[in-house]
């Protein structure tokens, strides 16, 4: 049933756009309805959707096989499994169960204290693991905190939308960011170094954080707690792993530009990341083994990545990203600042029905194209579009950290829809805000 959903969606899709596309367009936009259509219905594992466009691609003269493949493996792509083996190290040593008790030491023991302690060590976390990865390790810390039902619901929330939020702070934290990189390199554009990344989106991550530790904990702040969480020692594998990170971070430092003063090393970052995570097989760390470790690494995701490299070649490859951007040029006769609310509400709120990564592999051409055809900033455009498809907190379809939320059982739809809205809302302000009056003087 799922399956027949999909093809007729896709079907749908491809019948109605041939009224204003190519046969060859209209192919593409039919592909991209049924690839959708199954990664948000689930008719088929993420995986395998996420591997269709080597077969129908070709099969529909939209990309050959070797021009679709190629994307498969993309630089970023090998940003992230080391990433992926660095988190994989962190939860086999539970390290971040240490991270936790440290940050939950330094605040009060009450509901605001502890949401801001979460929110706080799911941001931190996420923004060197990915957010899925840190709230699957972290979640079971909020059931485990308290007996209220209530409290219960706002920390799991707190650590869903401390993940999402503090994805973004790193280029390395979120899907979408990783997208974004790709495209740029694929246009041959600048990339935004790691730390200059860091610091243009610190002031957003801290506005969120702020404004989730206090909308989750109205009302409830009286309410007694006692916090069960036990105070550990590091152990000799958390302490290599811990000086790998510190390693890998002094590392990124001193490899980012800060020009004039500062050319950096000149080191590809993906390199970077998989050679530390790698390193994590060799001595003197031998942390992970390959016949067992290998197999947590979540490949689907990878080939997710995949996916969406080859959904924005093909935009531009068969001049779709121009044509659907001929169609939106209407909208640059809006002032820049309007125009940057226009794409920050689009994709916050079009991110709710469908994967965010889905979504802005769709997206970013478009944006892309509009930004080059008018004249404007198109590093600015993308970054926005790319943070606000992260910062979609009120449905679980929209994120991987909502869907994991719901799965607590602990959080409930209407709840998320409750506190999601407003969180959208400020997400979109800020963003915009910041976007204006201090990322236009960077970029």
């Amino acid at each position: 049933m799922k399956i027949a959903m999909a093809l007729s969606t896709g079907l749908f899709f491809f019948a109605l756009s041939g009224v204003f596309f190519t046969l060859q367009q209209s192919s593409l936009i039919g592909c991209i309805a049924f690839f959708v259509t199954l990664w948000t219905n689930e008719g088929l594992p993420l995986g395998v959707v996420s591997l269709l466009p080597i077969v129908l691609f070709p099969a529909f003269g939209i990309l050959d096989t070797k021009m679709t493949a190629a994307n498969y493996a993309n630089p970023i792509i090998y940003l992230f499994f080391g990433g992926f083996l660095l988190a994989i190290a962190v939860e086999k040593t539970k390290l971040h169960l240490h991270v936790a008790n440290k940050l939950l030491g330094l605040f009060p023991a009450t509901p605001r204290g502890m949401i801001f302690s979460l929110a706080l060590t799911s941001a931190l976390l996420s923004s060197i693991l990915s957010n899925t990865t840190t709230t699957l390790l972290l979640i079971s810390i909020a059931v485990f905190l308290t007996d209220n039902i209530k409290l219960k619901m706002r920390f799991a929330l707190a650590i869903t939308y401390g993940a999402s939020i503090g994805g973004i702070l790193t280029p390395i934290g979120t899907p979408p960011n990783l997208i974004l990189l790709g495209i740029m390199q694929e246009h041959n554009m600048q990339l935004i170094p790691f730390f200059q990344w860091i610091f243009m989106v610190a002031p957003l991550s801290l506005f969120m954080l702020t404004s989730v530790g206090f909308l989750l904990s109205y009302g409830v702040n009286a309410i007694p707690i006692e916090t069960k969480i036990e105070k550990k020692v590091l152990e000799p594998s958390q302490k290599k792993v811990m000086y790998l990170l510190l390693g890998l971070v002094a590392l990124l430092f001193v490899n980012a530009p800060v020009r004039p003063y500062w050319n950096g090393l000149g080191m590809s970052e993906s390199g970077i990341l998989l050679g530390f995570g790698l390193a994590l097989f060799m001595p003197p760390f031998n942390i992970l083994q390959w016949n067992e470790d290998s197999k947590k690494i979540p490949y689907a995701i990878m080939f997710l990545f995949g996916a969406g490299f080859s959904i924005a070649k093909a935009f531009a490859q068969t001049g779709l990203a121009d044509e659907l951007a001929s169609y939106l040029l209407h909208m640059t006769e809006l002032s820049p600042l309007l125009l940057l609310l226009s794409v920050a509400v689009l994709i916050t709120f079009t991110t709710e029905i469908t994967s965010n990564t889905a979504l802005i592999s769709i997206m970013l051409p478009v944006i892309y194209s509009v930004a080059e055809h008018s004249g404007i900033n198109t590093t600015l455009f993308m970054m926005v579009a790319t943070l606000c498809a992260s910062y979609a907190f009120m449905l679980p379809i929209a994120t991987p950290p909502n869907a994991i939320a719901m799965s607590s059982g602990a959080v409930g739809v209407k709840d998320m829809m409750k506190y999601g809205i407003v969180l959208n809302l400020l997400g979109i302000f800020f963003i915009v805000f910041i976007a204006e009056y201090f990322w236009k003087n960077i970029l």
